[in-house]
């Protein structure tokens, strides 16, 4: 009898080692933490998403008045957690920070989320990867680029300011004085370079000295030149067209034109006024214009002729332009006895100008021209011709 009990006991014993784990203790981990924000203070209703990487199974805690989350239950397996301040940034996706592949084993295991020390110790490369410490440090000098370039943006904006400042009073050397400061610290502004053109420009009507004024009107064709170079690059880089930045270079175009008229150089000017022209065509007939006053000055008729009816193309209702033709016209009349005979277009020219500006500064000598060619004034402002009748 005693035999049998006793093999009884061994059987029993041998089935107790043979019980599986699952019978042996709880099937589920325990996780918990504290969660931290950048300013080390406890993360409140803060919600972290565990995700089981092995079947996608979610669990969703949140966090305490003291920041700490607790949880029974959790399935073993591999996670990813993603910690978000609040619910609605659980819903937007907004993470403040996230733990990837972290291990929840049969047993309690923690995991705190410390944005203050995470900061701290990325900035000093602790915890990466070589990858991500490479992107680090890239987004580190992206960081440090930015914030000199912004650096260098307010210095230069204040320096043009206070130049802007100075040209307004007059006082051009100061203006150029403190732009070319601004071109030492940065030579690749195209607007720095076209603001030390105009002062360069402006200040030389100011110069007794001949020698002088040629200097700064030649100062100022190198840095317009400068500025367009500069633009023209900026433009072809970015690929597109943009009217805006076509304008501003046709503005450079056109004031290194007058730089140039000023120089003696009057074809030159004319090829940065057509240039100024084609990138700009809604203010081709101002460009155009000037080429003609240029032409007109350097003696060459035909050629102001030809620049005048180009900027009345552009803008039929361009007074001035008719008038500038009429007299250039009204320079090849010929004498015919005691009479003087005009070319063709030139008693037109002038009427058209009577017509479009009647009380015009030009109004009293476009009369005198017409008279003087023995031609009557036609317009809808002044005495019409009469018309005539059928007999």
């Amino acid at each position: 009898m005693k035999k049998h009990f006793a093999l009884f006991v061994f059987v029993l014993l041998m089935l107790g080692l043979c019980v599986p784990p699952g019978f042996a203790q709880s099937a589920a981990g325990t996780v918990k933490g504290v969660c931290r924000d950048a300013d080390g203070q406890p993360i409140v209703d803060g919600v972290l998403l565990w995700v089981n990487q092995d079947n996608g199974q979610k669990y969703n805690l949140k966090t305490n008045k003291k920041g700490e989350y607790f949880s029974l239950g959790i399935a073993p397996g591999t996670y990813n957690v993603t910690l978000y301040r609040n619910a609605d940034d659980a819903k937007a996706n907004k993470e403040l920070s996230k733990v990837s592949k972290f291990p929840v084993p049969l047993d309690e295991v923690t995991l705190d989320f410390d944005l203050k020390k995470q900061a701290e110790e990325q900035s000093k490369g602790v915890g990466l990867t070589p990858e991500q410490a490479k992107q680090m440090q890239q987004q580190q000098q992206e960081m440090e680029k930015v914030k000199k370039e912004n650096t260098t943006i307010k210095a230069l904006n204040e320096k043009i300011v206070a130049a802007g400042t100075s040209m307004k009073a007059g006082d051009f050397d100061s203006a150029i004085t403190t732009l070319t400061e601004a071109t030492q610290m940065d030579a690749t502004r195209d607007v720095i370079w076209a603001l030390l053109a105009d002062s360069y420009r402006s200040s030389a009507s100011k110069q007794t000295d001949p020698a002088e004024k040629s200097r700064r009107l030649r100062e100022a064709v190198a840095d317009y030149q400068k500025a367009i170079d500069l633009k023209q690059k900026a433009i072809d880089a970015s690929g597109k067209k943009d009217p805006e930045e076509n304008k501003r270079l046709a503005g450079y175009y056109n004031n290194m034109g007058d730089a140039l008229s000023r120089t003696g150089k009057p074809d030159d000017a004319v090829k940065a006024y057509s240039q100024a022209a084609q990138l700009n065509p809604e203010s081709a007939a101002g460009y155009y214009f000037n080429a003609g006053a240029v032409l007109t000055n350097a003696g060459k008729v035909d050629d102001a002729i030809a620049a005048f009816d180009k900027s009345i193309a552009a803008d039929p209702t361009k007074a001035d332009a008719y008038y500038q033709k009429g007299v250039n016209l009204i320079g090849k009349a010929t004498l015919q006895g005691d009479k003087m005979v005009a070319p063709p277009g030139t008693a037109e020219a002038f009427n058209k100008y009577l017509e479009l500006a009647p009380t015009g500064s030009y109004a009293d000598v476009a009369k005198q021209m017409l008279a003087s060619i023995g031609a009557p004034i036609e317009t809808g402002f002044g005495t019409k011709k009469k018309a005539a009748t059928k007999k």
